[in-house]
């Protein structure tokens, strides 16, 4: 394993450990709404901390973008961290959370881990190296038609500008797949596709932290990630289309229709 992806799998395992000892305290935890149906507890900014101090042990020089403390340093070694992903399940007691680190250098990312707590399932990837789940190499699906495909999203809940589109991609795909599914962790949903448990998965007004990590899991593992137009701006735009080498451009297509120049992005 690559030493910077070891530290970061370090830092994974210690936030998710935390978080696990949460769960039988939720009602007692202090909550802050960030904005309509975006919430953030005591345990988001404890596990962000706690990966914050074991990478700045590691390598205090680089710089840290992370959702709850935002930027910190200037460096071009960047850690793109989401501490909780899937605050609102984690505080229904819905066990479908994760931690998301990834490392981008150079504007690249180039380590990855997605932690399932409640699962033990830890998904990495290196840049070049493939992707694995607990030291397993992970394969996206095989899958070659849209009618067997299984597609993971996530509905829009604080940003509500592309309700329209979004509800006619998915109208559209109901029809198409063999299902759609949404369990709320973003992260969780890319690491499941490159695992080959979705077949392609799409979703408008992601932040990087919730994607960096996932995507490089995809492409480690024979996927494609790209924007909702197909090109490579999702880590900025946050709408993102990702699936196996078969339904990616399929997903793309059914998409098309329906994109406004917003998210063209």
């Amino acid at each position: 394993m690559h030493p910077m992806l070891n530290i970061a799998v370090k830092a994974a395992l210690r936030a998710g450990n935390l978080i696990h000892r949460s769960t039988d305290k939720i009602d007692h935890l202090t909550i802050t709404r960030k904005s309509h149906a975006d919430f953030v507890s005591e345990v988001d900014f404890a596990a962000e901390q706690s990966i914050i101090q074991t990478l700045r042990a590691a390598y205090p020089e680089h710089a840290i973008l992370a959702e709850e403390s935002g930027a910190n340093g200037t460096s071009d070694f960047v850690w793109i961290i989401d501490p909780l992903d899937g605050t609102t399940n984690f505080l229904h007691g819905i066990p479908q959370f994760s931690v998301s680190i990834a490392l981008q250098h150079k504007g690249i990312i180039t380590q990855a881990v997605v932690y399932d707590p409640t699962k033990n399932e830890l998904f990495t990837a290196t840049r070049g190296a493939g992707a694995f789940l607990n030291n397993k190499r992970l394969r996206v699906s095989k899958r070659l038609h849209m009618a067997d495909a299984l597609i993971g999203t996530g509905f829009p809940y604080s940003n509500f500008d592309h309700m329209e589109a979004y509800l006619g991609i998915f109208k559209e795909l109901m029809q198409q797949t063999s299902g759609l599914r949404r369990p709320g962790s973003a992260a969780l949903d890319l690491a499941w596709t490159a695992a080959g448990r979705y077949d392609g998965f799409f979703e408008t007004g992601l932040k990087i932290w919730d994607i960096a990590a996932g995507s490089l899991l995809i492409t480690e593992a024979g996927g494609m990630v790209s924007n909702l137009s197909g090109t490579d701006t999702f880590l900025n735009s946050g709408h993102i289309c990702a699936g196996n080498p078969n339904i990616h451009p399929m997903l793309l297509q059914v998409i098309e229709p329906y994109l406004t120049d917003a998210l063209k992005a």
